[in-house]
């Protein structure tokens, strides 16, 4: 299948994947996607990519252009991924934080890792006051997996000793190896599909904002679109964060560094 897939046919999936997500897939990429897919052309009996291309813009198949979102984007994550994000919520964003409700919005949620984190944190450091965690993703599958909180033990090893007793499950018998995320946390979390490209309907005002590892995958353009839709959701006080290696340095005026990667209205 490597050898069926032309440089026209790729550069026909690069416009699908931006129109659909957002991402901005390098021509780097071509393996990836070759390897990705080359299943899916099977299963429908597609003789070349651009045959497999025709049938998702026909529209007879909606679930499969969700299912190319799926594939064509990366979902790898593990709980309290770069851990001053999590700090600095503790330490300083939540001391100075006002009695009303919190909230906070994990934008690029994945399989539900970095939420749940969020989600200790606030159970943690916040226990008599309110607070809420909202998260999203563009992908439906990944959004069915964080809701059930299941995960290897692997990804589960940076949540300290005692925060994963009380918030998590070991797995017994055909489960061992595998923590879930228990009911009382997962009740505190919502999930919901937002693809960040298109217009963010009514889900309220945040706290914080979690857009971490996400920019890096979108074109110029793209990134400052996204950013002015979540600053319109930002409190005048709150806090936009994004991955170690992001910046917005030329994307937006309306936020300014607190410190890297953590930002608030200039």
């Amino acid at each position: 299948m490597e050898e069926a897939i032309t440089d026209r046919e790729f550069a026909l999936f690069q416009r699908l994947i931006r129109e659909l997500a957002g991402v901005d897939l390098a021509p780097s990429k071509k393996q990836l996607l070759i390897g990705r897919l080359a299943a899916r052309l099977q299963h429908l009996g597609c003789a070349s990519f651009e045959a497999y291309f025709r049938l998702l813009e026909s529209g007879r198949h909606p679930e499969e252009r969700d299912r190319v979102v799926d594939l064509l984007t990366t979902h790898e994550t593990y709980f309290f991924r770069e851990p001053q994000h999590f700090e600095f919520l503790r330490d300083t964003i939540l001391p100075q934080a006002p009695p009303r409700p919190f909230r906070v919005w994990s934008a690029a949620c994945s399989t539900g890792e970095e939420a749940y984190s969020i989600a200790m944190v606030l159970a943690e450091h916040r226990a008599h006051a309110p607070w809420e965690v909202f998260a999203s993703d563009v992908s439906r599958a990944v959004l069915e997996q964080a809701r059930h909180g299941c995960y290897s033990g692997e990804r589960t090893r940076a949540i300290p000793p005692g925060w994963l007793r009380r918030h998590c499950l070991k797995g017994v018998r055909t489960q061992a190896g595998k923590v879930r995320v228990g009911e009382e946390l997962r009740a505190r979390v919502s999930f919901a599909q937002v693809n960040l490209i298109a217009p963010v309907g009514v889900i309220g005002k945040f706290d914080v904002i979690f857009l971490r590892n996400v920019l890096i995958y979108f074109d110029t353009p793209t990134r400052r679109r996204v950013i002015e839709n979540l600053a319109m959701l930002l409190r005048p006080d709150g806090h936009l964060i994004v991955g170690h290696s992001e910046s917005l340095t030329g994307i937006t005026d309306r936020l300014r560094a607190r410190q890297p990667t953590i930002y608030r209205f200039a």
